[in-house]
C-alpha cells in the first residue's frame, strides 16, 4: 500500500560514507532525519550538530525513534546491527557488502520476510549515470570484461579486493547477464596487506556467457571500465568518466536516427553499415537517488533496486572467488 507519510530515517555509522548519509536524508522531502548513532560518540555528536540532529546514546534508542536505518559500519559489523535492527522491526538500507558470509546474509533475508520489513543494499554503481544510459538498449550480453583499479588506501582494506572493489562488479554483471553462474576461475595476490590485494575472475554463467573481471587496490590511477559484447552490438562504459558508447551492426539501408557515424560493411553477402551512438549520460547523486529509493520502497511506491536476496547473491559469487583464490595461492 502506498503512502506519502514522511518516513523517520536514521543512520548508524557516521564515518567517511555515513556523513553523506546524513546529509541527504537532511533534504529528502519523503525522509525525516531523526538521528544518528556511532561507536564514536564524539562523532556522532560533530555530524548529528553539523545536520541539526539528534545523537543517540545506543541503538535501540535510535530505533525506538525511526522506522528506518541505514547501516553504514565496517562490514564485519553488519550482520549483527541489522539483526537488531530488523528484529526490531525497521527497514534497513545496507552499505555493501550485505554481510562478510552466507550464512549471516540468509539469517538477515529470514528475519526480515518474518518481520516484513525491506533490506535495500547499497551497491550504488548500479545507479552509476554511465550505467544508466543504457536502460533503453536491450542487452544480452555474451561476453563482458571490467576493470576496476584503485591506488592504495588504508580504507577498505578490512577485506579482500574482492569484497572490496570486485563486488560492484559482479553485482552489475549480474544484473545484466540474469543468469546463474555455472563455473567461477580466479587468481590473486596479496601485495600491501595481509588479503588478496589483486585478483582476476573469469565466470561462466549457465547461459554461456562469460565476464573477466579485474580489481586491483594497488594501481597507479583509479581506473573502472565496462566492454560488453553481445550479437550486432558493442557497449564501453567509462564509470569515471561518466562516458557510454554504443557500436551497432545494422541493416545498410536501415534509417536509424540514433546513429550518428556510419561506416559501410558488407557481411556474408549482406550490405551492412556500423552505427556509433553516445547515449546522453544525466548527471546525478546515485546516493541521493539511491536512499530516495530504499524511502520510496518503504512507502510502496517503487521496489529496491538491489534488494537483500541480490546482495545475497553478489556476495556468494564474491566470497566463491576469494575461496577460488585463496586454493590457488595456496
Amino acid at each position: 500500500m502506498q503512502t506519502s507519510k514522511r518516513v523517520k530515517a536514521g543512520v548508524i555509522g557516521v564515518g567517511h560514507l555515513g556523513q553523506h548519509h546524513v546529509k541527504h536524508f537532511a533534504t529528502l522531502p519523503t525522509a525525516d532525519l531523526i538521528g544518528v548513532y556511532d561507536i564514536n560518540h564524539n562523532q556522532a555528536q560533530a555530524i548529528a550538530q553539523r545536520f541539526n540532529t539528534n545523537a543517540y546514546n545506543n541503538i535501540e534508542e535510535l530505533l525506538a525513534a525511526c522506522s528506518a536505518v541505514t547501516i553504514v559500519t565496517p562490514t564485519d559489523q553488519h550482520a549483527a546491527v541489522a539483526e537488531i535492527c530488523i528484529s526490531a522491526g525497521k527497514h534497513v538500507f545496507i552499505e555493501k557488502p550485505i554481510t562478510k558470509t552466507i550464512a549471516e546474509a540468509d539469517l538477515l533475508l529470514k528475519l526480515a520476510k518474518q518481520n516484513n520489513t525491506i533490506i535495500q543494499v547499497g551497491h550504488i554503481e548500479r545507479l552509476n549515470p554511465a550505467l544508466l544510459a543504457l536502460k533503453n538498449y536491450p542487452l544480452k550480453p555474451k561476453f563482458i570484461e571490467v576493470q576496476r583499479l584503485a591506488p592504495y588506501t588504508e580504507r577498505g582494506t578490512d577485506v579482500p579486493v574482492v569484497l572490496d572493489l570486485m563486488i560492484h562488479d559482479i553485482d552489475i554483471i549480474l544484473s545484466l547477464v540474469n543468469s546463474s553462474v555455472k563455473s567461477i576461475r580466479a587468481n590473486g595476490l596479496s601485495i600491501m596487506t595481509k588479503s588478496v590485494d589483486i585478483a582476476n575472475a573469469r565466470l561462466r554463467f549457465e547461459n554461456d556467457s562469460v565476464a573477466n573481471l579485474t580489481s586491483s587496490r594497488i594501481a597507479q590511477n583509479k581506473v573502472r571500465k565496462l566492454k560488453l559484447f553481445q550479437r550486432d552490438m558493442y557497449v564501453t562504459i567509462d564509470f569515471l568518466l561518466g562516458l557510454t558508447e554504443v557500436y551497432r551492426a545494422i541493416d545498410a539501408d536501415a534509417n536509424d536516427p540514433l546513429a550518428l557515424v556510419t561506416a559501410p560493411l558488407e557481411q556474408n553477402g549482406q550490405h551492412r553499415k556500423i552505427a556509433y551512438e553516445k547515449p546522453t549520460v544525466k548527471k546525478i547523486d546515485a546516493l541521493r537517488l539511491e536512499l530516495a529509493n530504499f524511502i520510496d520502497s518503504i512507502q510502496g511506491k517503487a521496489t529496491p533496486i538491489v534488494d537483500g536476496a541480490a546482495g545475497r547473491d553478489a556476495l556468494e559469487v564474491a566470497i566463491n572467488i576469494q575461496e577460488n583464490i585463496i586454493k590457488n595461492i595456496q
